[in-house]
């Protein structure tokens, strides 16, 4: 069977940009700029912030707040105290600012899930927030955000988008668990006695700034602190950073929130979020999406979680099976237990079980490349969707000429780990007007749902931009039942 393509297409526009520091990594060459601003009269400081203003309010919210935001973040590099005006604070700010633009080269890989907010919709629709990949300057990765609705018949509308991006705030204050991060520095290799003597002067729940004034306590306690104690205190620090809080300002339309990289890890990108709305124990639910941080050299599977698309938890993933790209969650707990798909060896599906969401330990081979337009690589395109049938997995499978193809499989509801359905078949390959992108030759997906009795699949292009196709769920399930994998 076919997916049927429905459209609307969404395509990377550059002109959405937001506002970022302009890092000068030289103290010396930051004084020099600060003394050039700071040597201008006041009329002329003045009239040069107006000028700033001017040219770029229009392309941005709350500019000058950034700018003001920006000036105190580079104010200790004054070299006097004299009080400074708003207007040369601003024109200060601008100097260490930049803009960047999120979708310059492309919007792509996207996922669903249904909007915390299902008000005001006729009667059989369902309204979604669908997270997509943009990619700009750099090849650097983040995630940003649509909404939409699709109707009773499985027709799709998309909401304008925002012209603005905003960026989230850190969350100040964010606490930690002591015993959890103990744990989570025994799975780096980081468990040493001088570990365990600075944890032991925190709280069993700590603020990073209580963890940073622990680490400089003993630096200066210590002023012939070891090599390897240095090394094991910026690995501490590292893991802090690697968790962190975001907080988006409740007036800042989904479609104008960014999440852009923040940690060491993700320096050079946040990439291919799964979304999934988690249904917990008591009925609640919580958006959860595993994504690839990268740094430039490593790639390392984390988790975001969020109850509103307004604040989001960035937590670290941790055990020996915490590899490569591709993990998906499962929308709730099977059996009393947190479960992913993987791909640990590069080519093959891979279930895993935790009673804990943030530690991985063992793996069971799920699914291998069968079939020649899969025999490269087989891995999942999103979470798996629960359905009377079993979990339905999107697949995507990497065939010649390095093609992507998606297609589906079915696993038991009560032991996912059996396969009891296969498409021998892609249910989406990609035709002429496909071919051409950033990466020619792909369709791919990071998650789907179904409504209304269809599959609604949102897919990537070749890596360049994003579309809508759909298939009724009956005859998908139907189609998936009539080809039982071959006995073991």
């Amino acid at each position: 069977m076919k997916m049927e393509r429905t459209g609307p297409v969404l395509r990377p526009n550059p002109a959405r940009v937001f506002f970022r520091p302009f890092e000068v990594f030289s103290e010396k060459r930051a004084l020099r700029i600060l003394s050039r601003v700071m040597m201008l009269s006041e009329a002329e400081a003045r009239r040069r912030a107006d000028e700033v203003v001017e040219e770029f309010h229009e392309r941005h919210s709350r500019l000058r707040d950034f700018f003001l935001h920006r000036f105190e973040q580079v104010e200790e590099h004054l070299i006097t105290d004299r009080p400074t005006s708003e207007a040369r604070k601003i024109l200060v700010g601008a100097y260490f600012s930049q803009e960047y633009s999120l979708e310059a080269a492309a919007l792509f890989n996207p996922s669903i899930v249904p909007h915390p907010d299902q008000r005001g919709l006729p009667e059989g629709a369902l309204r979604f927030v669908l997270s997509l990949r943009a990619t700009g300057e750099g090849h650097i990765s983040s995630i940003t955000f649509r909404t939409g609705t699709v109707d009773r018949e499985g027709r799709i509308a998309m909401d304008p988008a925002s012209p603005y991006a905003t960026a989230p705030d850190a969350v100040p204050d964010m606490l930690y668990e002591r015993a959890l991060f103990l744990r989570k520095l025994r799975e780096l290799g980081l468990d040493t006695r001088f570990t365990r003597e600075v944890l032991d002067e925190l709280e069993p729940e700590f603020q990073g700034a209580d963890l940073r004034r622990v680490l400089n306590e003993f630096r200066v306690r210590n002023r012939y602190q070891s090599t390897e104690e240095r090394q094991v205190a910026d690995g501490i620090l590292s893991l802090a950073r690697a968790n962190y809080d975001v907080q988006f300002a409740d007036d800042v339309p989904i479609s104008e929130r960014v999440i852009f990289p923040s940690s060491p890890a993700e320096r050079n990108g946040i990439e291919d979020a799964r979304f999934v709305a988690f249904r917990e124990d008591d009925g609640s639910t919580m958006y959860y999406a595993t994504y690839t941080a990268y740094d430039g050299s490593v790639t390392l599977p984390q988790l975001l979680a969020t109850p509103d698309f307004a604040r989001f938890q960035i937590s670290t993933l941790n055990g020996p099976q915490v590899q490569n790209k591709g993990m998906a969650l499962f929308p709730r707990r099977i059996r009393g237990h947190y479960a992913v798909l993987s791909r640990q060896d590069q080519e093959s599906i891979h279930l895993m079980v935790s009673d804990m969401l943030h530690f991985w330990y063992e793996r069971t081979l799920v699914a291998r490349p069968t079939f020649p337009w899969e025999f490269v690589q087989l891995g999942n395109c999103g979470s798996p969707i629960e359905t009377p049938e079993g979990w339905l997995v999107l697949t995507h499978g990497v065939g010649p000429m390095r093609q992507y193809r998606i297609g589906a499989i079915l696993l038991d509801l009560d032991d996912p780990s059996r396969v009891i359905g296969r498409l021998p078949e892609p249910l989406l390959s990609p035709i002429a007007e496909e071919r051409e992108g950033y990466v020619p030759n792909v369709v791919y997906s990071c998650g789907g749902l179904i409504h209304a009795g269809r599959l609604i699949l949102p897919y990537a292009m070749s890596d360049q931009c994003s579309s809508f196709a759909t298939c009724g769920l009956d005859e998908l399930l139907a189609e998936l039942k009539n080809h039982h994998p071959r006995p073991a």
